[in-house]
């Protein structure tokens, strides 16, 4: 299982990391997560500057791919450079963006439903783009989610577990992380979203 977290310069530290930490858990099980940027280094929005685990380009051929978020988005929606080195299939591929990551599955034509989540600041470019927000956390519609709030990263990282591993790998990978004297509730919370929106 291939998994693409596309991380731009100025990136979001919660929505690449956290996703980043749930879906390794399931590397036993052979999943390969990586973060996937345009050039071999970006800074976060708090100067954290990570080293590419693999090119943007890795995603194409990916069984999974995550747009994160970050302060430039608006720029690298305008930038054909940028997501022209992108050749997405929802019809083999999940597809999930977080906050403005929306922004870039927008102007990637990859929102069908029209309709889809992000954050408040960023909620006005997604409108522009032709997109209705919706006030919730998560909204799934097929091969495709979208998230609002740096925190519903967990919501899309439980969403694509469910989807590509099982409801049993997905509750242990949930479960490990819940902080102490709260798995029970957290886990289910998170699976409870997550599976109201599939349909389960």
């Amino acid at each position: 299982m291939k998994v693409a977290i596309l991380t731009f310069e100025g990136y979001n530290e919660l929505d690449s990391f956290v996703a980043l930490g749930l879906l390794n858990r399931l590397k036993p099980s052979g999943w390969e997560v990586r973060l996937c940027c345009p050039q071999a280094e970006v800074t976060s929005m708090n100067g954290v500057t990570l080293h590419a685990q693999a090119p943007l380009e890795y995603a194409n051929s990916a069984d999974v791919v995550l747009f994160g978020s970050g302060i430039f988005t608006r720029d690298i929606a305008r930038s054909p450079d940028i997501l022209g080195r992108l050749q997405l299939d929802p019809a083999r591929q999940l597809i999930g963006a977080q906050c403005s990551g929306t922004l870039l599955l927008a102007k990637l034509q990859l929102i069908p439903s029209l309709t889809g989540c992000t954050d408040t600041t960023t909620r006005p470019w997604v409108e522009e783009a032709g997109i209705a927000v919706l006030e919730k956390p998560l909204h799934i519609d097929g091969n495709i989610a979208t998230a609002g709030g740096c925190l519903a990263s967990q919501y899309l990282a439980a969403w694509v577990m469910l989807r590509m591993a099982g409801l049993e790998a997905a509750t242990q990978a949930l479960h490990y992380v819940a902080p102490v004297g709260e798995k029970q509730e957290y886990t289910q919370r998170v699976l409870d979203v997550v599976m109201k929106e599939v349909g389960l």
